[in-house]
């Protein structure tokens, strides 16, 4: 029984962060482009909108959650999969943890927050929305390709599981 939920977690792990890999893959990929060629005043206020909507999402919940699993995943997976499965499962907890979790903390959340302190319409914000979308969308494609490479971590560790059976 416990086996079954650990295998049956890792595929759910494996999916959620490839669902949080594609939200940031959308933002790096089209969405702030898309927001930087709007007029200044309605690109800030659209970013100031969807980072205060993303709070109260389901995105946050796996985003946040994702880092508790990760841990467990990890930790059980020693005990219960063996050194091969949880290699995969220490790679991917650190890519999660590092370049996701880590990395928003530190990197994207500060700037979004330093975003929303400002008037949309003002000159202060207008300056800043160049470096922002810069660095935000640097710092961003390393939290879709570390979700990514967390996925990829979890559809190896349940690879390895279904080759030992």
């Amino acid at each position: 029984m416990i086996q079954q939920l650990f295998e049956v977690s890792l595929v759910a792990a494996t999916l959620a962060t490839g669902l949080v890999a594609g939200v940031f893959l959308s933002f790096s990929d089209f969405v702030i482009r898309a927001l930087g060629r709007a007029e200044p005043a309605a690109g800030i206020e659209a970013m100031q909108m969807i980072n205060r909507e993303v709070y109260r999402s389901l995105f946050a919940t796996l985003l946040l959650g994702l880092a508790l699993v990760s841990i467990l995943l990890a930790v059980v997976g020693i005990y219960l999969a063996g050194p091969d499965v949880a290699l995969w499962l220490a790679a991917a907890a650190g890519f999660y943890i590092l370049g996701v979790v880590a990395v928003t903390a530190r990197k994207n959340v500060p700037m979004n927050q330093r975003l929303d302190r400002m008037e949309h319409r003002s000159p202060d914000s207008h300056a800043y929305r160049a470096s922002y979308t810069r660095d935000w969308t640097r710092w961003n494609h390393l939290r879709w390709v570390a979700a990514l490479a967390a996925s990829i971590g979890y559809l190896g560790a349940t690879v390895t599981i279904a080759g030992q059976v």
